[in-house]
């Protein structure tokens, strides 16, 4: 078996997480999955940036934990949900670094969502 292979951001691959000042908004369909003033944002490389919001902030009447796994060699090892509301399930829409790397160690009690499943709305701070 081999090893994963572990990359700190650099210049050619830079990763900023910083604190969200607005109010972030997760909604499938017309249901909230979360509403936070907590989220973090992050910006990886040129690829868009994620919202991840805290678990805690997350309707978990609506998460259901699966066995899917992916790996970063960023970020580290990411796990699942799906997301069921109203009769439907959107299988994996949902991920999260529970052990993220040092570089991203913010991110650690937070969940990001996948844009074609929900709508991730951002609403300025009073």
């Amino acid at each position: 078996m081999s090893e994963k292979p572990v990359l700190i951001p650099d210049a050619h691959h830079p990763i900023t997480v910083t604190p969200n000042d607005d109010r972030v908004v997760v909604m499938l369909g017309e249901r909230t999955v979360a509403d936070t003033t907590s989220a973090l944002t992050l910006q990886e490389a040129s690829y868009p940036a994620v919202q991840y919001v805290p678990l805690s902030d997350v309707d978990p009447t609506l998460l259901e934990r699966t066995d899917h796994a992916t790996y970063c060699p960023y970020k580290g090892e990411a796990s699942y949900y799906s997301l069921a509301a109203d009769g439907e399930t959107h299988d994996n829409a949902v991920w999260t670094y529970e052990a993220p790397y040092a570089a991203v160690a913010a991110i650690a009690g937070h969940v990001a969502f996948y844009p074609h499943v929900v709508d991730v709305r951002s609403y300025p701070s009073a």
